[in-house]
């Protein structure tokens, strides 16, 4: 897997900025307003160059992003109070927080704190169960304590989208898990988050 420009230096940050600036442009143009950047696994930010090289990149194209009234939301693996910090620094108009719900329980992760924390720079929602330490796993058979996020996510005022990122079926019948999983939502949604 390839390293994202953060990662990397020379001709090769240049080439894969380059590309990043065609996806971008790509979206813009068929309406898409929103892109995920993952700064886990591959992508995650080891040391304070990258994170410098990360943030002037997204400073030289706010003003793309405001203009085509699109958003970056960054997914990351920082602890509450370094997530804080991060989001911090960029401009709340065009940077926000993806919270992937599953990724923070498998990382032992208190919800409350983290929503409490950040809660107000959430503009992305994955729904997404694991074990502590774990992998992906059914919705509702993980360590997510589902009642504690929405209950949170409530309190911080979010109204944005939730999207279903969770285990595949066993038994092939993925449009039947999904239709569970998309209920289940709506249960947690109507139960913790009114």
């Amino acid at each position: 897997m390839q390293a994202p420009f953060w990662r990397v230096k020379g001709e090769e940050r240049v080439a894969l900025e380059r590309d990043f600036h065609a996806v971008i442009a790509g979206c813009a143009a068929v309406g898409i307003f929103m892109i995920v950047v993952p700064l886990v696994d591959n992508g995650r930010l080891e040391n304070a160059e990258q994170e410098d090289m990360l943030i002037t990149f997204f400073e030289s194209i706010t003003g793309y992003f405001n203009s085509n009234g699109m958003k970056v939301a960054f997914e990351s693996d920082f602890a509450p109070g370094e997530l804080s910090r991060f989001i911090g620094r960029r401009d709340p108009i065009s940077f926000g927080i993806n919270y992937d719900i599953g990724n923070s329980a498998a990382l032992g992760f208190d919800p409350a704190e983290e929503i409490a924390c950040y809660g107000g720079r959430i503009i992305n929602v994955h729904i997404k169960d694991r074990l502590l330490a774990g992998p992906t796993v059914p919705l509702g058979t993980g360590s997510a304590d589902m009642k504690t996020v929405f209950t949170s996510l409530a309190k911080a005022g979010y109204d944005g989208n939730y999207i279903l990122q969770t285990a595949r079926a066993t038994d092939g019948d993925h449009a039947g898990v999904l239709s569970r999983y998309r209920d289940m939502t709506i249960d947690w949604l109507t139960h913790y988050a009114a």
